[in-house]
């Protein structure tokens, strides 16, 4: 609409190559070239110093109002973008002490600028305070569930394909509506990939949508996800990533952490509200937690060692045709932990306090879980109904489904409370019953007889069986 009203010329310039050049009068020279060939003017002497950069903005090379957009801004080093803005800054306050010319007559001809990017660069990291008097930050929101609906109906209505409205609240949940994994999983479900392929003339049901998710989680690259991870493993923010998959509390989400600040703006993390004025961080999606807990699971637990004491244990009662003994199997997991924990923690990450940080209890309780029952044709899925440290496993063997639901013990109130909230989860997986399996440093047989007794949930109708591990000092 700009352009066809012809008062601005408008250029965009994209950085995004420039994110190892520390030469500044480089990025000068480019940007320089680029308004010169989109304005289809020669570019006359140099453009390498501020002064001579700034000068590209005057009357006396730009015939109209420039709208200037750099994209990938923040990709460029801190220092050049220190530099650059403080030159836009000089132009700013050249227009504003001529306020009574009008915009054609000013000095400078650059009506705007529009610095794109993921981390806000302005402000944050300038240590001489904003740069600009007038600054405006645009937020690029999630779709709505009704966006990604509509997205799907015009695939729907171009292709004649029916998509089950299951699939889409599906896809919703998992991502977030974040667009470009939404946009990945509608390619994905619609165009196929090597192992799947779609079938036009049939509907897109809720069995081909866990056929892709599945292949997402474990075996499809996506850019958007190893992003993620590269950032997520970086020694600088593991710690509050570690910190995120505890399950005691939540953790207050501070704009101005400079870690937590970078790992919202990547797209890691999200915020919820509460009553309007209490901020919590959590994941942005269960899709990114799922893939965040499966690189954390398999980086730390590599190899597990022997998973029973011995290869001779009879599993006949535990593992039958038809249903799991989980209570059992808990059982071999806490002897599993009992003897190997000196040398599978030997080198976790720990905490200020040097204690393991419970995240990584829960990565090895996936794991062994996964790689003892894989062979047994049973099925291990970690589950993040929240967002924000809470962690279910889900098992379904044959025609059974079984709930356990990760907590740490902090106090017998907190234990009440998990307790039945254990037994609403389960109703909402339509379980008779759920395992609410708390981790504690230590624990003696008489306070295990008080607390691992069965809850029976009357508003639920739910049965948790509590069960402890005892991690010891490790």
């Amino acid at each position: 609409k700009i352009k066809e009203e012809n008062k601005f010329d408008i250029i965009v310039i994209n950085l995004e190559n420039f994110k190892e050049e520390k030469n500044l009068s480089a990025i000068h020279s480019f940007i320089a070239k680029k308004i010169c060939e989109g304005l289809q003017k020669r570019l006359i002497g140099k453009r390498e110093t501020p002064e001579q950069f700034q000068e590209l903005f005057s009357n006396k090379i730009l015939d109209k109002p420039l709208i200037l957009i750099l994209d990938e801004f923040d990709a460029l080093d801190e220092q050049i973008i220190s530099s650059i803005v403080s030159s836009f800054r000089s132009i700013y306050n050249s227009r504003q002490y001529e306020a009574d010319k009008s915009t054609g007559q000013k000095s400078y001809l650059l009506h705007s600028i529009a610095l794109v990017g993921v981390q806000s660069v302005l402000g944050i990291e300038t240590k001489t305070g904003t740069p600009f008097n007038v600054q405006r930050s645009l937020h690029i929101p999630n779709l709505t569930l009704e966006e990604v609906r509509e997205m799907f109906l015009w695939y729907q209505k171009d292709s004649s394909q029916h998509i089950e409205p299951e699939v889409i609240d599906r896809l919703y949940k998992e991502v977030s509506g974040q667009p470009g994994l939404t946009s990945w999983f509608g390619e994905l479900l619609t165009e196929g990939y090597d192992h799947y392929s779609n079938d036009p003339t049939a509907p897109i049901t809720r069995e081909n949508f866990e056929i892709v998710y599945s292949a997402a989680t474990y075996i499809l690259p996506n850019n958007n996800i190893l992003n993620l991870i590269s950032k997520a493993k970086d020694e600088a923010n593991k710690t509050l990533i570690l910190d995120m998959f505890q399950t005691n509390e939540k953790i207050e989400f501070k704009f101005d952490d400079k870690i937590m600040n970078t790992l919202y703006m990547n797209g890691l993390f999200s915020y919820e509200i509460v009553d309007q004025t209490k901020y919590y961080i959590k994941f942005s999606s269960s899709f990114v937690q799922k893939r965040l807990f499966n690189y954390f699971s398999n980086e730390y637990f590599k190899y597990l060692g022997e998973l029973l004491d011995t290869p001779f244990t009879n599993l006949d009662n535990i593992i039958t045709h038809t249903s799991l003994d989980i209570l059992q199997l808990l059982q071999f997991y806490q002897r599993y932990l009992d003897k190997n924990k000196d040398w599978l923690f030997k080198n976790a990450s720990r905490r200020s306090d040097q204690r393991v940080f419970e995240a990584v209890f829960h990565f090895n309780f996936y794991s062994y879980f996964h790689e003892f029952l894989r062979s047994k044709h049973a099925h291990v899925f970690p589950e993040f109904p929240t967002g924000n440290g809470k962690i279910d496993i889900l098992i379904r063997y044959k025609e059974n489904a079984y709930g356990i639901e990760l907590k740490s013990f902090r106090d017998s109130a907190a234990y009440k409370n998990a307790l039945e909230k254990a037994a609403h989860y389960g109703k909402q997986l339509g379980l008779a019953q759920i395992f609410l399996v708390s981790f504690i440093e230590s624990i003696d047989n008489q306070t295990r007889n008080i607390y691992e007794k069965p809850y029976y949930d009357e508003s639920s109708d739910v049965t948790v069986i509590p069960f402890f591990i005892c991690t010891g000092s490790v």
